[in-house]
């Protein structure tokens, strides 16, 4: 039996793989963002890959755990970068624990850019982090709109951190090589599958 369960790996190493379909998929979901927006960026490659793609039309509020999204955003005069604080996780270059899950209770925001580290049918989403998984919720729930950005090969795994069920989100952008199978079953559970 294949092990369906994913392991921690450092952020430059994940970095390098399906890098041409964390692109596509973060080009994609740049699109999604509008004018005066305010958004929440998780961590890992694929929102990073979003970071990269976004030209703010007018203003932009971006609430993000993840450093190196800052410092890719911080070149745009028109983004305002709220950077959550908290313990930083070396492996995913990102802040985890109360003190930015307390922060974000503050907030409210149009739409929540989620990279995630399995998406199992049965187990919802999940990362290799608990504590990571734990902030994760806390976006969710302060934001109208959850889109999950993530390249086909996280379909069918799970990591040790459960961060929802697939009924809580919105919106899944994945690349070609998800199955047929897996892309009918979410849109029959609600939730918008956008393959580029």
């Amino acid at each position: 039996m294949n092990n369906p369960y994913m392991t921690d790996r450092p952020v430059n190493e994940k970095e390098k793989l399906q890098w041409a379909e964390k692109s596509r998929i973060g080009a994609a979901a740049a699109r999604l963002v509008q004018a005066n927006d305010s958004i929440v960026i998780a961590s890992g490659t694929t929102v990073l890959a979003l970071a990269q793609h976004l030209r703010p039309r007018e203003s932009l509020t971006v609430i993000t755990s993840a450093l190196n999204v800052a410092l890719e955003l911080a070149r745009h005069k028109d983004i305002e970068i709220l950077q959550l604080g908290g313990v930083v996780r070396k492996s995913s270059s990102s802040v985890v624990g109360p003190y930015s899950e307390n922060i974000m209770k503050d907030f409210f925001c149009s739409t929540f850019f989620l990279g995630v580290d399995g998406i199992d049918l049965e187990f919802g989403l999940t990362t290799t982090n608990s504590m990571e998984a734990h902030l994760n919720r806390q976006m969710i729930a302060v934001s109208q709109k959850t889109v999950i950005l993530a390249d086909s090969t996280k379909f069918g795994k799970r990591g040790f951190g459960k961060i929802c069920g697939l009924e809580e989100i919105d919106q899944v952008i994945t690349d070609r090589g998800i199955s047929d199978h897996i892309a009918n079953s979410l849109e029959s559970m609600g939730v918008e599958v956008t393959v580029v």
